[in-house]
Order: C-alpha cells, then sequence, then structure tokens
C-alpha cells in the first residue's frame, strides 16, 4: 500500500516535485522521467501535484489492489477517477462451487471427466479433484469406469447420450 504521507515527503524532496520522485514511487515511471527531464513540467505539473497527490495515491492503491490474484473491479457510483472522497475497496472474487465446476465439466464433455479435467478447470490440485469426485460416486451422483485404456474415468449419467463414447469403457 502506497502511502499519501511517503509521497508528499517525495514531492518535497525533489524539489517541490519538480524531480519527479513521488510520481517514480507510485508507480508512474513515464510522467516521473518527464517531470525529471522538465522541471515538473516547468513547475505547473508540481504544483498540480501538490494539490491531486491523495488522489493519486488512493488511484495507485487500487490499482495495486486490482494487480493481485482472485480480485475483481468495484467501482464508485459516481466512477472511480472522479470520486475523490471514496475509500476504494476491492473485494475477493466469489469463488465458484466445485460441485458445480464438476457439473459443468461432465456437461461439456457429454457426461465424462477425469480428475485432470477437473483440476485444470477448477485450479485445485489432482488430489482434490479426485476427492471431490470420489465424493460424488459415494453418494450416488457419478459412476467410476475404466477404459479399455486403462484410464480411470467418472461418468454423470444425466449428461451422457447416445452420442458419448461410452462403448469404450
Amino acid at each position: 500500500m502506497y502511502s499519501t504521507f511517503l509521497a508528499y515527503f517525495l514531492w518535497f524532496c525533489s524539489f517541490f516535485g519538480i524531480a519527479g520522485f513521488h510520481r517514480f514511487y507510485l508507480g508512474k515511471i513515464g510522467t516521473g522521467l518527464l517531470w525529471l527531464c522538465t522541471g515538473g513540467l516547468f513547475g505547473f505539473g508540481a504544483i498540480y501535484d501538490f494539490f491531486t497527490l491523495g488522489r493519486q495515491v488512493k488511484e495507485a492503491n487500487y490499482r495495486a489492489a486490482l494487480s493481485q490474484p482472485g480480485y475483481s473491479r468495484r467501482t464508485a457510483p459516481q466512477g472511480w477517477r472522479d470520486a475523490e472522497d471514496t475509500d476504494f475497496r476491492v473485494i475477493p472474487a466469489k469463488k465458484e462451487n466445485p460441485e458445480r465446476i464438476v457439473l459443468r465439466t461432465a456437461k461439456n464433455n457429454r457426461g465424462i471427466i477425469t480428475p485432470g479435467d477437473l483440476a485444470l478447470e477448477a485450479d485445485i490440485p489432482m488430489e482434490e479433484a479426485k476427492k471431490l469426485l470420489d465424493g460424488m460416486v459415494a453418494q450416488g451422483f457419478a459412476e467410476l469406469r475404466v477404459r479399455q485404456t486403462g484410464t480411470v474415468v467418472y461418468v454423470i449419467p444425466e449428461f451422457t447420450d447416445s452420442s458419448s463414447p461410452l462403448e469404450d469403457l
């Protein structure tokens, strides 16, 4: 998280914003170089930054939070760029129910699913995928079958149809 105090401190230490150290700190490398080469846009940009640095820190924190995996964007009603006083919060993305992922994957594969298919689709370890599928077999929602090739597959009967390749199981 970026600090407003540190941003203003760097603004002050960079000759009242002319050198642009505060912009480098906030991840604005391009404008930081521009400020460094032009003296803070001949002083006008440095003065602008003095009045808007608080909002720039909030925006930098918002961008940093959005770059974290598992988070989704939540904007203020009036738009995040216009809402200077809004506390930007990023909420974790809702994780989908694993059984729903199993059913969707089985439906897409005409009733046949493997632990590898589930692990890829749900972004979970293979052991967890196998345990989930074994639980569905124990509850009677799926069947365990072995193909002629020796591959273990799980079958969800309600998603199979006449075109499913069940004859080689």
